[in-house]
């Protein structure tokens, strides 16, 4: 049984402070007390061997006996192997079916399911399968560029020209690529539809040439051993937020993709160990990932710690340390610096690492895409496991590393493709 440590004195006069702290009530309940004077209650669980939060509601709205409540409530699924998070979605999901259903009767409707309910029973089916990202940003899309138009009508009644029509709103407004991915989507769901016997056909697949070409455009990156020095030396005398600094200074260290950086989580990390697991749900390939840790990522992690070790994420948010800093922070901070869209972007580290590593370094170039979590297969065809060549990764990291800090230092470098001449 959970003992409880707050007092409603100590709630009632708990007053904000210039970073987010907590106010532990025993159990994993706690009471986030934020820099803006709002408090909200936080369940910190664990279920399937990863550290979860859940949000039990705002103080003094919701009262400490509801918070204990609903947090006790949570334990019992947990006991009963439901995960809490999982089966409030599940109760929005039927709750909203409900309404749907409520409102289709009242306008004379037919009962068939609706375009969201499918759509989002369709995501539900599919998300264990993609990293979290990519399910976050589908799950957006749908949200904010279908669900409106379309969200209410049955699916079966949707046809062609009511797909385009939505379709062209995000034209409209420039995201050409978005729109193809929309549509994109749309097909998916409903030949889902189809499948579970909710429609008949998919008009999307009418609608091919309708929207404009995609103009294709590359990641920027800068790969030049001399640009790089410059870009490591700005990184150093960047004076932005001490979050932000510690993700630019770690970036090139690891290059890992930008998702995987800001969502770092410090039950991950293995400071001793000097190794960082990624587990497969926040990886592109659906593979846990393996990082060994340079003593310079190191010594970046540990000076972090002591700000944000306490928390969940190595680099919260700005607002809320329950959530992962922004994908656009980083890119904010280099344009800042004064690293235009054609110069750097957040995945460019990746491209930095991969073109010096192979053109100057002349590390083995498998070991190199290992590294970058893409697909390599051995002789045999079988795919390397997360171990694989870890003693010569861990010697490429730090040589990698020490690279970088003999460019920042101002050190000679051989500029690409010098023997090529």
């Amino acid at each position: 049984m959970a003992t409880n440590l707050l007092s409603e004195a100590a709630l009632r006069n708990a007053k904000p402070k210039a970073k987010p702290y907590k106010l532990n009530d025993g159990a994993g309940l706690a009471l986030l007390v934020q820099p803006n004077g709002s408090r909200w209650w936080r369940l910190r669980y664990s279920f399937g061997g990863k550290e979860k939060m859940l949000s039990l509601g705002v103080y003094p709205d919701v009262p400490t006996s509801t918070a204990r409540r609903r947090a006790a409530e949570a334990r019992a699924l947990i006991a009963e192997g439901r995960d809490p998070s999982e089966q409030r979605q599940a109760d929005k999901a039927e709750a909203l079916r409900q309404q749907f259903a409520t409102e289709r009767a009242a306008a004379g409707l037919p009962e068939d399911d609706s375009f969201e309910e499918v759509a989002r029973e369709w995501f539900e089916k599919q998300r264990a399968t993609w990293a979290d990202n990519h399910a976050e940003r589908i799950i957006r899309r749908l949200e904010r560029d279908l669900f409106p138009g379309l969200g209410r009508r049955a699916v079966g009644s949707i046809d062609a020209p009511d797909l385009l029509a939505e379709l062209r709103k995000i034209e409209a407004r420039g995201a050409v690529e978005t729109a193809h991915r929309a549509l994109q989507n749309a097909g998916q769901v409903f030949r889902y539809a189809i499948a579970t016997g909710r429609a008949k056909r998919d008009p999307s697949g009418d609608l091919k040439g309708a929207l404009p070409p995609v103009k294709v455009s590359h990641m920027s990156a800068i790969t030049d051993p001399k640009d790089a020095a410059g870009l490591l030396r700005a990184i150093d005398a960047y004076r932005g937020s001490a979050v932000t600094r510690a993700a630019l200074n770690l970036a090139p260290l690891v290059f890992v993709r930008p998702g995987e950086l800001r969502k770092a989580e410090w039950s991950e990390i293995d400071l001793d160990g000097a190794q960082w697991n990624i587990p497969k749900e926040r990886m592109k390939m659906r593979e846990p990932h393996l990082v060994p840790l340079s003593a310079q990522a190191v010594a970046t992690l540990r000076d972090i710690h002591a700000l944000t070790g306490s928390g969940r994420y190595v680099f919260p948010g700005a607002r809320s340390s329950d959530r992962p800093m922004s994908d656009n922070t980083i890119l904010g901070a280099l344009r800042r610096m004064g690293f235009g869209k054609d110069e750097m972007s957040g995945h460019g580290f990746r491209a930095l690492a991969r073109t010096i590593l192979d053109e100057v370094l002349g590390v083995r170039p498998d070991y190199i895409e290992h590294q970058l979590a893409h697909a390599v297969r051995d002789p045999n065809g079988r795919a390397y496991n997360r171990t694989a060549h870890l003693a010569e990764r861990r010697k490429m990291m730090q040589q990698w590393a020490d690279y970088l800090d003999r460019l920042k230092a101002g050190a000679d470098v051989i500029p690409l493709h010098a023997g090529a001449a």
